[in-house]
C-alpha cells in the first residue's frame, strides 16, 4: 500500500513538473517567438496605407519636436487669443505601422479628419537604415524629444541613466525662462524620474530645490495615468505645457510581440488612441478653449520588433507625429 502511494505521488510530481514545462514552453512561444511575417516589405505597405505626407526615406528627426514646441510658445498669439498652450500625447513603443488601424473615435483619426499634418519621424539618432547611434527605446526616445538633442549631447544612450541637469527638457526649460507658467510630466514608468537611475532625477531635485514648477506626476497604472492626464486637462488652470505617457502598446509589445499582426498589440494602440481623443476632447470642452491657442501632438518615441526594441531595424526605428498644426 505504501509502496502504490508512493508510485502515485511520483506520478504526481512528474504530471506537476510536466505541466509546468509545458507552461514555460507555451508562454517562451507567445512572447519570445518573432512573427517571421513582420518584414520590412510588409511594414512600408502598412506605412504606405496610413497615408503620412512624407516617406521613411525623408523622415523627421524626432528632435524637431523641440523646434516645433519652443516656436509655439514663442510665436506671436493668434487673433482673439490670450495664452498658449501646449499637449503631448504620447504613445510609448507605438510602431508607425499600426496608424493602419487608426478608429472613427481616436485622436488619430479625429486629428487628421480635422486637417491635422500626419509625418513619419525617426528615433535613433540617425535615419534608416543607417546603424543607430542611440537605443531605440524609451528614455532615449522621449528625452530626444523633449531636448531636441541627440544622445552625444543628452547622454541618454539607453535607459537606466541620470541625464545632468544640462540639456535641460522643454519642461523645464520653458517655466524657468518665463515663457510659460507651469508644465506637467505625468507617466507611470518609474525610470522616468521615480528611480535612482531615472532619466530626469536629477532635473527634478534642480526644479525642487529652485522652485520650478514642474509637476512631476507619477501614476500607478495605464489607466490611473488618463485619470491625471484628465485632472489636468479640465483643471482651470491647467498646466501651459502637458506631457502625457500612455504605454498601452509598449506593455502589449513587450508581452505579446510589436508586430501588426498582433491583435494584442493592436488593441493596445486603440486603448491609448481612445484616452487620446477623450484628451482632445476634453481640451475643445474647456471654458476658455476660445481664447487658448492650443498645440495638440500624438507621437511616439520608439517602435519595436519580436518582444523587444532598441536595436536598428526600421519597425523599431519609424515613428510618427500627428497634430493640429502644420510642420514647420
Amino acid at each position: 500500500m505504501k509502496n502504490n502511494k508512493k508510485i502515485i505521488i511520483s506520478i504526481v510530481s512528474v504530471v506537476v513538473v510536466l505541466g509546468i514545462i509545458a507552461g514555460a514552453l507555451a508562454m517562451y512561444f507567445t512572447r519570445y517567438h518573432k512573427d517571421k511575417n513582420d518584414t520590412e516589405e510588409m511594414f512600408r505597405q502598412n506605412v504606405a496605407s496610413v497615408g503620412y505626407e512624407n516617406t521613411v526615406e525623408t523622415a523627421y528627426p524626432q528632435t524637431d519636436l523641440y523646434g516645433i514646441i519652443k516656436g509655439h510658445f514663442e510665436s506671436e498669439l493668434p487673433e482673439g487669443k490670450t495664452e498658449k498652450k501646449v499637449v503631448i500625447i504620447g504613445y510609448d513603443g507605438c510602431r508607425a505601422d499600426i496608424l493602419a488601424e487608426k478608429q472613427e473615435q481616436g485622436a488619430v483619426s479625429y486629428l487628421i479628419a480635422n486637417g491635422a499634418s500626419n509625418n513619419l519621424t525617426y528615433c535613433g539618432g540617425v535615419n534608416y537604415p543607417a546603424e543607430n547611434t542611440q537605443d531605440t527605446s524609451t528614455a532615449p526616445g522621449w528625452c530626444s524629444i523633449a531636448t531636441g538633442e541627440w544622445a552625444d549631447i543628452h547622454g541618454i544612450t539607453g535607459n537606466g541613466i541620470v541625464k545632468e541637469v544640462e540639456p535641460k527638457t522643454l519642461m523645464t526649460s520653458l517655466v524657468e525662462s518665463g515663457t510659460i507658467d507651469s508644465s506637467s510630466f505625468i507617466t507611470k514608468w518609474k525610470g522616468h524620474f521615480s528611480k535612482n537611475n531615472s532619466t530626469y532625477l536629477a532635473e527634478k531635485e534642480y526644479c525642487e530645490k529652485n522652485n520650478i514648477a514642474v509637476k512631476f506626476e507619477l501614476r500607478e497604472n495605464l489607466e490611473d495615468v488618463h485619470t491625471g492626464a484628465m485632472a489636468e486637462i479640465t483643471d482651470k488652470d491647467c498646466s501651459d505645457f502637458v506631457f502625457i505617457i500612455y504605454e498601452d502598446t509598449d506593455s502589449a509589445g513587450h508581452d505579446y510581440g510589436f508586430s501588426f499582426n498582433n491583435p494584442v498589440y493592436k488593441e493596445g494602440f486603440k486603448t491609448e488612441d481612445a484616452y487620446g481623443y477623450e484628451v482632445i476632447k476634453a481640451i475643445e470642452a474647456r471654458e476658455s478653449y476660445e481664447t487658448e491657442d492650443w498645440l495638440i501632438i500624438v507621437t511616439s518615441d520608439h517602435g519595436g520588433i519580436g518582444t523587444g526594441h532598441g536595436g536598428s531595424s526600421i519597425q523599431e526605428r519609424m515613428t510618427f507625429v500627428v497634430m493640429n498644426k502644420e510642420w514647420n
